[in-house]
C-alpha cells in the first residue's frame, strides 16, 4: 500500500487562519495528504501567515530560512506561503526565497491542489485573487473524520470599515458573507461530525448579510436563531464585531436564544474620541459604552471582551487615561492589547507623531495589569457558583479533564468525563487563568 504523502502547517494570527487551516488541510486530504507535526516528514509544508502585527513578514522569512535546509535534503518537498502576508507580498516573497514554491492568498485556498500540482510540475504559482467567489465551495467535498466538540465557522470574509491601523481591508478584500444554506449545510455537517459548539468566524461578522432562501439577505441574528434550532447545536458564539454593526436583533438574540453564550468580544481600540476619530473608528465612546449597557440589561452575565491599541500616533497621557477608564466602565473583564505598529499601506503609518517605544511599553503594561486584576476579580467572584461546562480533552494531570464555562473560561475537574460532555459543575477556586472546579450530579 502506497504511503500517504505528508502535510504540515504552520499557523499564526486569528481564529480565521485556524478555520483556513483547517480547509487547507481538508482541500490536500481529499488529494491523498495526511497532517504531520513533524516538518522533517512533510513533503508539503504551509505557512499560514497573520500581517496584523509588526515584523510578520520577517518571521516569515525566518521560518523559511528554518525550511531551506529540508528542501536541501528533500527536492521533491513544496513549500508553499499562504495568508495575508502572501497576499501583501507574494511577489517579493518570491523573488527573496527561491526556497519558496506557492503562494495563496486567503480567498485562493479552493484552488490549493491545482496550485501545489503545478509546483509540483516545476512552476512557482502566485494566486493572490480578490475575487468574491465563495472559495468555500470548492472545499465542500471533503474527508468526514470525526473531531472535537468545538469548531469554528466562517460566515464573513472582509472589511469595509478602513480603519486606519488595519490591513485587513487590503489583504482579505471587501466584506463578503456566506449565503445561509451553505453556512447551514457545514453546521448540519459538523454536528455530524461531533461538534456541539460553533463559533461563527469573520473579519466583521455582525455586518453578516448573507443571502437566504426566502431571496432576501440575512443579518447575523436571523443566522444565529436558524443555527440554534439545528438539532445537536449545543452552544454557539461568534467572533469578531463592530460597535456599529450592533443592531437591535442581535441585541435582543442575546437575550432569548439560550444558545448563544453570554461571552461577547467587541473592540473599542480606544477610550479616547480624538484617537478614536484619528483611527477612523465612527464610534465615540461614550456611544460604545451606552451600547454595551443595553447589552448588559439583554444578558446581565455577559462577559465583555476586548481590544485595545496603545501608542496610536499621537495618543496622549490623558487619552492613554481614557482607555483604562472605558475599561472600568464597560467592564471589561478579557481583553487583547497590543502596542500599536506600523502596518505597510495604512493612513497611520505614514504619520509623524508616533509615539516612543519605552512609552508604549509603560502603558501597554498598566493596561494589562487592569485588566489582568478585572479577569482575576471577575474569576474570583465564580468560586461557589454553578457553571456548565463543555468538555473538550483531558487535562495536564493524571485523570484531569478540561473545558470551557459558557464565559470561555477554561474549567478543570478531576472526574472521568467523556469528551463532548456538558456538566454542572461548582466552582471551587480560581487559578491564573482557569477555575477549578467538581462534577455536580
Amino acid at each position: 500500500m502506497t504511503e500517504p504523502k505528508k502535510l504540515h502547517i504552520r499557523t499564526w494570527g486569528c481564529q480565521m487562519n485556524v478555520y483556513d487551516s483547517e480547509r487547507m488541510a481538508e482541500a490536500m486530504g481529499g488529494q491523498g495528504y495526511a497532517l504531520t507535526d513533524r516538518a522533517e516528514d512533510a513533503d508539503l509544508i504551509l505557512l499560514n501567515t497573520c500581517h496584523i502585527r509588526e515584523k510578520a513578514t520577517e518571521k516569515v522569512y525566518h521560518e523559511i530560512g528554518r525550511l531551506r535546509p529540508l528542501k536541501a535534503a528533500n527536492p521533491d518537498l513544496r513549500i508553499g506561503v499562504t495568508g495575508c502576508v502572501a497576499q501583501a507580498e507574494g511577489a517579493e516573497i518570491m523573488a527573496r526565497a527561491p526556497a519558496v514554491d506557492l503562494i495563496v492568498g486567503p480567498q485562493g485556498y479552493h484552488r490549493l491542489p491545482d496550485l501545489v500540482a503545478r509546483a509540483g510540475r516545476g512552476e512557482r504559482p502566485v494566486e493572490t485573487d480578490l475575487a468574491t467567489l465563495d472559495k468555500f465551495d470548492g472545499l465542500a467535498e471533503r474527508p468526514k473524520a470525526r473531531r472535537g466538540p468545538t469548531a469554528f465557522l466562517t460566515v464573513q470574509e472582509g472589511c469595509d470599515k478602513f480603519c486606519a491601523f488595519c490591513v485587513v481591508p487590503y489583504t482579505r478584500g471587501a466584506e463578503v458573507s456566506r449565503p445561509v444554506d451553505r453556512v447551514l449545510a457545514e453546521a448540519r455537517d459538523l454536528v455530524a461530525r461531533g461538534v456541539s459548539e460553533i463559533t461563527l468566524l469573520g473579519q466583521n461578522v455582525n455586518a453578516y448579510h448573507g443571502a437566504g432562501p426566502d431571496g432576501r439577505d440575512w443579518r447575523l441574528s436571523r443566522l444565529i436563531r436558524e443555527l440554534a434550532a439545528v438539532e445537536g447545536v449545543a452552544r454557539l458564539r461568534y467572533t469578531t464585531s463592530h460597535p456599529n454593526d450592533m443592531t437591535d436583533d442581535l441585541i435582543a438574540a442575546h437575550a432569548e436564544v439560550p444558545q448563544l453564550m453570554p461571552y461577547l468580544h467587541l473592540p473599542v481600540q480606544s477610550g479616547s474620541d480624538r484617537v478614536l476619530k484619528a483611527m477612523n473608528r465612527k464610534h465615540t465612546a461614550d456611544s460604545y459604552l451606552r451600547l454595551i449597557e443595553r447589552l448588559y440589561a439583554a444578558r446581565p452575565d455577559l462577559m465583555l471582551s476586548g481590544d485595545f491599541i496603545v501608542g496610536f500616533p499621537g495618543e496622549t497621557d490623558a487619552d492613554f487615561a481614557a482607555t483604562l477608564a472605558i475599561v472600568e466602565a464597560a467592564r471589561v473583564d478579557m481583553a487583547f492589547t497590543f502596542k500599536y505598529s506600523p502596518r505597510p499601506g495604512t493612513p497611520a503609518a505614514d504619520r509623524k507623531i508616533q509615539v516612543p517605544q519605552d512609552v508604549m511599553d509603560a502603558r501597554l503594561q498598566a493596561l494589562q495589569a487592569l485588566v489582568t486584576r478585572r479577569q482575576r476579580a471577575r474569576q474570583a467572584a465564580m468560586v461557589g457558583s454553578m457553571v456548565d461546562v463543555l468538555f473538550e480533552k483531558p487535562g495536564r494531570m493524571p485523570g484531569q479533564m478540561t473545558g470551557k464555562s459558557g464565559h470561555l473560561v477554561p474549567v478543570h475537574v478531576t472526574a472521568d468525563v467523556p469528551v463532548g460532555a456538558i456538566r454542572a459543575v461548582r466552582v471551587l477556586g480560581s487559578d491564573t487563568n482557569s477555575l477549578r472546579g467538581e462534577i455536580v450530579a
